[in-house]
Order: structure tokens, then C-alpha cells, then sequence
């Protein structure tokens, strides 16, 4: 059974851990050079350090050795988080080429195939349960790989990945909770309080950013926490719900796939047209911008653990929502028809609401 005391307890210890050891790594980023130098593709002002991930390890592990959770790959867990997180803090002190990133990530999403920590069956609906053999090892590394870089991508503005991960982890502990995972709600919780603790020092104006360090890393987690739980569920879409923990990041990574093919260029071409990015450029502020996806975040999740725990009627309902959410987004992004807004605007006239003036 759970003890709500601990897990309040690991949250504590990891916030606190985190917000009080972020100071000196930030000491530590601009020792070693690992600096984020603004240029014509990033928004923010000034030279800020760029490893703050590496506090929100240190939090997470200390909330870690308060709860010691047991399972049968936690080993491979550790080591695979590391080489992510190695992989990160290398790209943000020596700025590594696309290659040997996702030779990191790569490796790192085996050793947690290799310890047989496996995406093995979907659940779907008039099929049931569909084993997967060995195509599941490859599908397993593509989503470690796949939700480490969605994280990665949308770490665009002060604040926006570690809140976007600290609202995907919340609603995958809500399931936890109501699952009776146990080993899923205490990684969660010491992951919330390590990301809450560093947002003191990141959301906007942010005095420190996590970098590939910390993006890398809570992608990763979050990949790999799904596959504890929301994998192994008996919901008639299985392998939907994580999906939609994580909606925002991964609609923007597979937009900027589809915009990169457009345009011929390479699939790791960095670019300012992330839906962060489209957001400032509709004249929203960066502050707004952050919390709009943080409500878009927020919703999903709470789809999320609606799909959980629903009918067949009422995942379908929920689906047709989430994609309903999608264009409502990519509307306010203006990245659909040229910046046109035909649901919105179809919203506007069925509750007779104003237009909202951006600011400039």
C-alpha cells in the first residue's frame, strides 16, 4: 500500500535537494564553459548555463536513496539514465554532432532492452491483446529514443520542459496511484519535486537552463516509467496513453520531422519554428506562450487518465478530443492553413467571444 507521508517526504527531499544544489552547478556551467550563448535562433538574453539537468539528477537521486524502489531492471534503469545523461552534458560542454547523440541515446535505450525491460504486447480494442516478439525491441528503442528527443525539442523557452514534464509525470502518478504501481508513483514523485525545485531557478526569466543534461534525461525517465506502467495495463488502447502524457512534445517533434522533410533538410536541423517559437511569433508574450502549452500539457493528462480508466465509447470520445486539442494548438500557433483559425473562430461565433489581443 502506498504511505502518502513518504511520498510527500521524497517530494520534499528531492525540491529541496535540487533547488539548493542548482546554484552551485550553475558555478560549476561556467567553470567548465558549458554556456548558452544567445544567437538569431534562441530567444533568451544574455549567457546563461546550460547544465542545470545535472541538479535535477542530483534531486531525483536523493529522493532516490530516501525510497530505495525495488524492481527487477532498476539497475539497468540506473545505468541507462546515465548514458543519457552523460550523453546530454557532453552535446552541452562540446556541442557533439547529431550522430554521436543519438549513438548515446541509442545505447542507452539498449541497456534497458538488453536487462529485458521490453515494450512485449499492446492492448487493442476488437484485437486485444497483440504480442509484439521481437519487433518489440525495436519499438522499445524508438520510443526511449523517440520521447527523450520530444523533450529535448520543445526545451525552447525558460520554464517550458521541465513544466511540460512535471505535468506528463503528475498524471502518470495519478494512473500509478489508481493502478497500485507502486515502483511507477515513487519514481514519479521523486521526478516532480526535482523538477519543481529547479523551475525555481528556470521558469521565466530562468537564471539557469537544464540543457541536453536535463532534457535528454527527463525524456528518457518518462519513457522509461511509461513502460513500467502505462504499458502494462489493461486499457483497451494500451499504447495510446502515453502517447497522449506527452501529446504536446510529441505533436511538435513530429511536425518538425514533416516540416524538415518538406523543406529538405536534415532531421536534426535546428530551427525557430517549434510551437513555442510560432507562439511568440503570434504575438504572445514568453511567459504566456510557456503556460498556454502548460494548459495544453495539463489537459492531455487529464485525458490521459480518463482513456486510463474508461470505456471503449469513452476512449473514442476522449481520442476525438485529444485530436480536437491538437488543432486547437496548432491554430493558436498559426501553423495550420497559413495562420488561419477555423475552429477557433468557429468557437468565437457559438459563444459569441472576443478575439484576444496579443501583446507585441
Amino acid at each position: 500500500m502506498y504511505n502518502p507521508v513518504e511520498l510527500i517526504t521524497a517530494l520534499i527531499i528531492s525540491a529541496l535537494t535540487t533547488l539548493l544544489v542548482t546554484p552551485l552547478i550553475k558555478r560549476f556551467a561556467f567553470k567548465i564553459n558549458a554556456a548558452d550563448i544567445p544567437d538569431d535562433r534562441k530567444s533568451h538574453d544574455g549567457i546563461k548555463a546550460s547544465i542545470g539537468g545535472l541538479a535535477i539528477f542530483i534531486g531525483a537521486f536523493a529522493g532516490y536513496l530516501y525510497l530505495q524502489p525495488e524492481h527487477p531492471q532498476m539497475t539497468a534503469v540506473i545505468i541507462g539514465a546515465c548514458i543519457m545523461l552523460m550523453t546530454g552534458l557532453l552535446d552541452d560542454t562540446f556541442d557533439l554532432k547529431p550522430i554521436y547523440k543519438l549513438l548515446g541515446q541509442t545505447a542507452a535505450a539498449v541497456v534497458v532492452v538488453s536487462s529485458g525491460l521490453i515494450i512485449d504486447k499492446l492492448t487493442m480494442p476488437f484485437f486485444g491483446t497483440v504480442y509484439l516478439d521481437e519487433i518489440g525491441y525495436i519499438i522499445t528503442i524508438l520510443w526511449i529514443v523517440g520521447a527523450s528527443n520530444a523533450i529535448n525539442l520543445i526545451d525552447g523557452l525558460d520554464g517550458l520542459a521541465a513544466g511540460v514534464s512535471t505535468i506528463a509525470l503528475s498524471s502518470i502518478l495519478v494512473m500509478a496511484i489508481m493502478d497500485y504501481r507502486i515502483v511507477v508513483a515513487y519514481l514519479c514523485i521523486i521526478l516532480i519535486g526535482s523538477c519543481l525545485g529547479f523551475l525555481y531557478h528556470n521558469f521565466y526569466p530562468a537564471k539557469i537552463f537544464m540543457g541536453d543534461t536535463g532534457a535528454l534525461f527527463l525524456g528518457y525517465s518518462i519513457a522509461v516509467i511509461s513502460m513500467l506502467g502505462l504499458f502494462k495495463n489493461v486499457a483497451l488502447f494500451s499504447f495510446i496513453i502515453p502517447i497522449i502524457v506527452i501529446a504536446v512534445p510529441i505533436f511538435d517533434t513530429v511536425f518538425a520531422i514533416i516540416r524538415r522533410a518538406i523543406n529538405r533538410q536534415g532531421i536534426a536541423t535546428a530551427d525557430k519554428k517549434h510551437i513555442h517559437y510560432k507562439l511568440l511569433e503570434m504575438g504572445y508574450s514568453h511567459r504566456t506562450s510557456v503556460l498556454i502549452i502548460y494548459g495544453f500539457s495539463g489537459l492531455f493528462g487529464a485525458l490521459a487518465i480518463t482513456f486510463n480508466s474508461g470505456t471503449l465509447l469513452t476512449s473514442f470520445i476522449v481520442l476525438g478530443i485529444a485530436l480536437l486539442c491538437i488543432q486547437i494548438m496548432a491554430e493558436l500557433a498559426g501553423i495550420v492553413m497559413y495562420g488561419q483559425q477555423p475552429v477557433l473562430d468557429g468557437m468565437r461565433k457559438i459563444f459569441k467571444l472576443k478575439k484576444i489581443k496579443r501583446s507585441n
